[in-house]
């Protein structure tokens, strides 16, 4: 289809949508941009629609059926309530859980999904106000729901919100379930099949008592109390970035006996304009810079933020010259993980029948860590979805002790199904009491686990692709790799290929063909070389970007090497990029 031909479809469809049965304030966005001499806006909003796809709605907000409005939010609810009153069509009564962040329309799309499920006889309990993703998914299971809602666009900037679905068990939603539901919305073929006028009756509002019974969860995560209460006036610096952490994270640290948190006032503000960041991520130098300088005025001990929908974990710690530094999503994983097996063997936890769990494109070093302690380790695809099924599958039949991936998300209790920043965080600020009380810093304390299970680096590269020509490249993209691997990837020969669009390992040095175990096909490229490095190679499934995930092997005798083995290891990395075209 030429652009001729695009701008023709664009333009009938909008029309469709003046002519339909929408707001006035849509139609006129829509007319504006229908007047605009540039159409690039208009083919934008209307090239295709939002796709309900696997991990639910993501996307600009405005009019047009390629944004987040209340029309596809209301058909993407429609065909969830379709769904559900199908799956569950023997239960008196079917509910579900509706909560929201801190973005601008967050409140609004909340309250539509609320009226539309209680429209189509579904009880919806929703928050009074924002609150975290955990305890959403908490409440799901707490409450005995057959599904839920969060509409959030986590850590992505201020111009986007999304819409994530979840199913019984507190986890997003997978297959068969996430396909039949795709079926259901892609029946709503016109706003007049949508219900949004609400029962109030089948509208429940939750408030303090649900924070209540979900802190107390987190509390008993604690593995070490008495080192808290040692160490109860550790200086801790605490951002939510302007979101849904603002209250309940500070009470989590309150109630496990933490008396010294500090805050930056102008970040506790709640804005879904994120007026001090450009971008709310906590994995970003610039989104924690208030919380890291306000570390260093005070000398905190640990410096902690969270994005907002409190589900993402960052974390800064001080470097050998005492300035704060953040640490990466795998180093984050790295040190919890680190301290949970060592606590749970310390206490007599550790029977044998233990599992962790982490994603393929997060760092290897932890399935070392399962090896030698004799816990059992899983990887699953990226996505915490994942991660909850195996949860899932494994639950009454071994014990979970956490699971995390390098995109700064991290689980370490099973009564929640999703990363979780509340708990994370949490365990976070035990840990560092417990190096304080050890006389140890946590930056030696990373040394020494590299020390230990050995050294490696990761960083991660996008290339960011927008609108249909965008995501036309990024496919190209991955077809070109899959026809045209490269030999060596930072001076080491590439000895594996995995294949997770055909579930085939490939051994480029024997020939030797495979199949991968794992529950759905992905488009997911993956080199393992002859020294242990890896990079893996996956399009976005919620922005428009093609991702390049490396983690590079440097030896690494001892802690006194952590800075050189470093070193070596950016310049593998350098060289892994060009073996891969993208520097």
């Amino acid at each position: 289809m030429d652009n001729k031909d695009i701008l023709k479809a664009v333009e009938a469809k909008a029309q469709q949508w003046l002519n339909g049965n929408y707001d006035a304030a849509t139609k006129a966005e829509v007319k504006a941009m229908m007047d605009d001499a540039n159409k690039d806006a208009l083919i934008d909003a209307f090239y295709k629609d939002l796709e309900f796809g696997t991990g639910g709605l993501r996307g600009k907000m405005g009019a047009g059926s390629n944004r987040m409005n209340i029309y596809t939010v209301g058909a993407a609810t429609q065909g969830l309530a379709n769904y559900l009153n199908k799956a569950f069509a023997d239960l008196d009564q079917i509910s579900v859980v509706v909560g929201h962040d801190c973005r601008n329309n967050s409140r609004l799309f909340a309250e539509t999904v609320a009226n539309i499920f209680s429209a189509n006889g579904i009880k919806a309990y929703l928050f009074d106000a924002l609150r975290p993703t955990p305890e959403m998914s908490f409440a799901i299971r707490e409450l005995g729901c057959q599904s839920g809602v969060i509409i959030t666009a986590s850590h992505n900037p201020k111009i986007y919100n999304g819409y994530k679905a979840y199913w019984n068990d507190g986890a997003q939603i997978i297959a068969p379930h996430d396909t039949n539901i795709i079926d259901e919305v892609g029946k709503i073929s016109s706003i007049d099949a949508i219900r949004f006028e609400g029962n109030p009756a089948l509208i429940e509002v939750l408030g303090d008592d649900m924070d209540r019974r979900y802190l107390a969860e987190c509390k008993k995560l604690s593995l070490a109390p008495e080192v808290i209460a040692r160490q109860h006036d550790l200086k801790i610096v605490y951002s939510p970035i302007h979101g849904t952490g603002v209250r309940l994270i500070p009470m989590a640290l309150a109630n496990l006996g933490f008396t010294n948190v500090t805050h930056i006032p102008e970040q506790d503000v709640v804005s879904g304009d994120f007026p001090t960041v450009v971008s709310p991520n906590p994995e970003e130098p610039a989104a924690m810079l208030m919380a890291t300088t306000k570390g260093a005025e005070i000398d905190a001990d640990i410096v902690m933020a969270s994005d907002p929908d409190a589900d993402r974990i960052g974390v800064a710690v001080k470097n050998d010259e005492g300035k704060f530094v953040i640490l990466n999503g795998n180093q984050t994983a790295l040190i919890l993980t680190w301290y949970m097996l060592k606590k749970w063997k310390e206490n007599g936890k550790l029977t044998g029948k233990e599992f962790m769990i982490k994603t393929i494109v997060t760092t290897e070093v932890i399935r070392e860590m399962a090896t030698r302690n004799g816990v059992q380790f899983f990887d699953v695809y990226t996505g915490f979805k994942w991660i909850a099924a195996k949860i899932r599958e494994l639950e009454g039949k071994m014990k979970y002790i956490c699971g995390g991936e390098e995109s700064f998300g991290f689980l370490p209790g099973d009564y929640v199904r999703d990363k979780d920043a509340v708990a994370s965080i949490s365990m976070m600020a035990e840990i560092a009491a417990w190096a304080k009380d050890n006389n140890i810093k946590l930056y030696d304390l990373l040394k020494q686990i590299y020390a230990e299970y050995g050294f490696s680096k990761e960083k991660m590269i996008y290339i960011v692709r927008e609108g249909k020509s965008g995501a036309d490249e990024i496919e190209q993209l991955m077809r070109d790799y899959r026809s045209n691997p490269p030999a060596t990837m930072g001076g080491s020969r590439v000895a594996v290929v995995k294949d997770y669009q055909s579930l085939e390992a490939k051994n480029l040095l024997t020939g030797a063909v495979e199949k991968i175990d794992m529950p759905a096909k992905s488009n997911v490229l993956q080199y393992f070389t002859e020294d242990g490095s890896k990079v893996s190679v996956r399009p976005s499934g919620t922005e428009p970007k093609i991702k390049f995930y490396f983690e590079v092997k440097v030896p690494m005798a001892d802690a006194s090497q952590f800075a050189a083995a470093g070193e070596a290891a950016d310049r593998k990395i350098e060289q892994a990029a060009k073996d891969m075209r993208i520097a």
